[in-house]
């Protein structure tokens, strides 16, 4: 990882503090900033802005990357995934969502993962570095770019653990509230972990009111230990306390993430054991119908098994929905990201 800063890890204050170093006029400053929170990260596109100027910027500062090395579009529901190429070679994916209140983005926090979740495609390839505070917000502004149309919401649910990139995941957090910049709402952005206790505990104490996801894919110790590795770690007695302090503290609905594996975690037995480890928490149930990449062991359920299960839940008052299906034929749904090159696109 290079020793400069990524340009859109500077905020406005960054970028004047610079332009008085370098005894640059302060409205440069305002040009310079107007540029990159649009998402603009090359400097030849910088219009306005001399030629010594971007040279001086590139000096001290990384811009470019985030090279589309594939665009994928589905055919099922127009979900794109982009593919992008970092200024180091490091490759992640975004996908971008159509819902009835606009676009969101799935954005990745790291190239590669470290939580090696046995149902996870990115899981499989190693990891490389974590992601800046920046580099999270270009996928957003990036995206925003090419679909030519405002973000609506954000989840951190591509590759990568967000709570193993702590800091880099509030500074991007303030960067993207910033009301200079993207001016994204903290109700409207979504972290979600696969259960790093003591993070939780940290973010709990924030009071944030950016909304917190946990991927849970189990009900007792022994299954989540053979498909989540982190469950050995931390296990269920220190993972639910946490998420139902966190409910307690910001009095905001707590999300479980449940990928229901045919055969694996899908039985009445389940519903039952998760809907008493849940019982009396704020929260929902989001569950997924496993979504399978090649080289996964991993099978989906039927609609009809999957929807007895949330028939269960919701019997025994834990408020369950089934995620709707999006960009599965691209691969581009829950847990088949990777930082892997895919080939071809649209």
């Amino acid at each position: 990882m290079s020793d400069k800063r990524f340009c859109l890890d500077l905020n406005a204050n960054d970028i004047k503090a610079w332009c008085s170093d370098k005894g640059v006029p302060s409205f440069r400053a305002d040009q310079i900033y107007k540029w990159i929170s649009s998402g603009v990260i090359k400097t030849e596109e910088m219009t306005n802005i001399p030629k010594d100027l971007r040279s001086k910027l590139e000096e001290d500062f990384i811009f470019g990357g985030f090279e589309v090395i594939s665009s994928l579009t589905s055919k099922i529901d127009g979900t794109r995934k982009f593919v992008y190429k970092l200024f180091d070679g490091n490759v992640i994916e975004s996908v971008v969502m159509r819902y009835k209140t606009g676009l969101s983005v799935c954005i990745s926090s790291q190239a590669g993962c470290k939580m090696g979740c046995a149902f996870c495609a990115s899981a499989k390839l190693g990891f490389g570095r974590s992601l800046s505070s920046g580099e999270l917000l270009a996928q957003v502004l990036i995206s925003q770019r090419l679909m030519d149309e405002r973000i609506r919401s954000v989840v951190i649910m591509g590759i990568g653990e967000p709570f193993d990139n702590y800091d880099n995941l509030l500074g991007f957090i303030k960067l993207a509230n910033d009301p200079d910049g993207l001016g994204l709402g903290a109700r409207h952005i979504t972290v979600s972990t696969c259960g790093l206790v003591p993070k939780i505990e940290e973010f709990t104490a924030l009071n944030s009111q950016v909304n917190l996801a946990i991927s849970l894919h189990s009900p007792d110790d022994s299954l989540r230990k053979q498909i989540m590795p982190i469950a050995k770690r931390y296990p269920l007695s220190e993972l639910i306390p946490a998420c139902r302090a966190y409910t307690l503290k910001t009095h905001r609905r707590i999300t479980f993430e449940y990928s229901l594996f045919a055969g694996l975690n899908d039985s009445d037995a389940h519903a039952k054991a998760l809907a008493k480890l849940l019982s009396g928490m704020l929260c929902n149930v989001n569950l997924i119908q496993a979504n399978e990449f090649p080289g996964s062991d991993f099978k989906r359920p039927s609609k009809d098994r999957v929807n007895r299960f949330k028939d269960i839940l919701n019997s025994q008052g834990i408020n369950a929905t089934v995620r709707r299906e999006m960009g599965t034929d691209i691969m581009a749904a829950c847990g088949q990201l990777r930082r892997s090159t895919v080939e071809g696109g649209t």
